[in-house]
């Protein structure tokens, strides 16, 4: 565990992530410069709550300068590593390092971290309630809820913490968790890892470090994941649809049973009939969950527990209501186009679809064939909507045509739908893209749209 006592340390990010780890650090004694490219009269509150710790702040812009007499370095994720000031700290050798690396230094318990291009949340969540159905105390968080840097002092050797890990805070961290689980590797973020070989080596980082007595979780059926299936440090359990080859250790589906494969014989888990969760996807998240939950020792009642009381996540096919004689979701986490398919192959309802956003340098065609296949009004808005539109275009046939609208903003697009529903159909918000071009986040966009959708006379 790194001593920070005496270190003068610089954060770049005074959201979340940041003013967790600037609290964490004082504590442990070290100076603290926090850096953020807004201006003063914007971190009001931030500055005010953090008020009785000795931090010096830098408003505006992060000049070079800031990194003269500084030990250690902290991006808060959202920060590129491209900033010409991280470039510079590389170049002077100056280590750098996140929240999640600091708290999986520290944790003195088991820790289990989860990523993947898409899953982890939902995937994330269901352990967290698995083992607290145990009768465990677990700490949830990490890319979502708090950061959990904020809870170190309270986690105790016998607890368990479960982390959620965006390839932004993997690119940084030089150790894996005890217990590490990559789901799948499907193209996302492109836009800041530029190419899938780098997002896929940021995504890895969660196996590297493992040590022999560790355990990955691999998704089975994805072939992203299971590439590293040769290349992990401990034991592997894996996750799939159907049963593993003999030798291998999995979760998989025996008729109406989420099962486990112990190499020659299988065990019944818990019915399928327990999840509450729509959508192949889930269901695969589902198993995720049971091989985590099983890695860490957590029994088949536990894990049906924590399955049958979860009807989801925020802002993931969450119903908002009914309206118009439709059912009206929000998927506001979709800000990939393979998501936005995952939520699409949930329904068999006729769909009005709500895509758009900002684009992150990813690929439309697979979801433009699917669209043509599947979608019944399409509603394109955001900076992303010619993008989409073109590639949804390209694919129109005169069998199958769709109507497609482009509206300005969400606000706009929810008006356009509620013009066209009918009854038994399936209003589904499923951006495919960021949020960045209207709203500070996806949770924020998925807010608006509940309000929006509620607001419907």
């Amino acid at each position: 565990m790194q001593k920070f006592q005496g270190k003068r340390v610089l954060i770049i990010g005074a959201a979340r992530q940041g003013i967790a780890l600037a609290s964490y650090l004082a504590a442990q004694g070290a100076q603290i410069v926090l850096n953020d490219q807004r201006k003063a009269e914007s971190l009001v509150s931030v500055t005010e709550n953090l008020s009785h710790l000795s931090i010096e702040w830098v408003f505006g812009s992060h000049p070079l300068s800031l990194l003269n007499q500084i030990d250690l370095v902290y991006p808060s994720g959202g920060v590129p590593l491209t900033l010409p000031i991280i470039i510079e700290a590389s170049k002077r050798s100056i280590p750098l390092s996140n929240d999640s690396q600091v708290f999986l230094d520290a944790a003195p318990c088991k820790v289990i971290g989860i990523t993947g291009s898409a899953g982890k949340t939902t995937t994330t969540s269901l352990v967290g309630r698995m083992a607290a159905s145990s009768g465990q105390d677990v700490w949830v968080g990490g890319n979502i809820g708090n950061p959990l840097i904020s809870d170190i002092e309270n986690v105790k050797v016998g607890d368990l913490a479960v982390m959620e890990l965006s390839s932004f805070q993997l690119d940084l961290m030089t150790s894996s968790p005890q217990i590490a689980a990559l789901l799948n590797i499907t193209p996302n973020h492109l836009d800041r890892h530029v190419t899938m070989d780098a997002y896929t080596a940021a995504k890895a980082r969660v196996l590297a470090f493992q040590q022999p007595s560790d355990v990955a979780i691999l998704g089975r059926d994805d072939p992203g994941a299971w590439a590293f299936a040769q290349s992990i440090h401990g034991d592997c359990i894996s996750f799939g649809v159907e049963c593993p080859p003999q030798g291998q250790i999995g979760t998989f589906l025996r008729d109406e049973w989420v099962a486990i494969w112990d190499g020659n014989s299988s065990q019944d888990l818990f019915p399928i009939s327990s999840i509450l969760l729509r959508g192949e996807h889930n269901l695969l998240n589902v198993l995720a969950a049971a091989a985590i939950a099983h890695s860490a020792g957590i029994t088949p009642d536990a894990m049906q527990a924590g399955v049958e009381s979860f009807s989801g996540v925020a802002h993931r096919l969450e119903f908002v209501r009914s309206w118009g004689g439709a059912a009206w979701y929000n998927d506001s986490v979709a800000t990939a186009p393979e998501r936005t398919m995952a939520a699409i192959r949930s329904f068999n309802e006729p769909l009005i679809l709500l895509v758009g956003g900002r684009d992150k340098d990813l690929p439309w065609e697979d979801f433009a064939e699917l669209v043509s296949k599947r979608v019944n009004h399409l509603i394109i808005f955001g900076e992303a909507a010619e993008k989409i539109y073109q590639a949804v275009d390209a694919v129109q046939t005169d069998e199958r045509p769709i109507s497609v609208q482009r509206c300005p903003d969400l606000e706009m697009a929810v008006e356009a739908a509620a013009k066209i529903v009918e009854p038994g159909y399936v209003v589904l918000l499923s951006p495919g893209g960021t949020s960045f071009d209207q709203f500070q986040d996806f949770a924020e966009r998925g807010e608006w749209y509940r309000k929006w959708v509620m607001q419907l006379k």
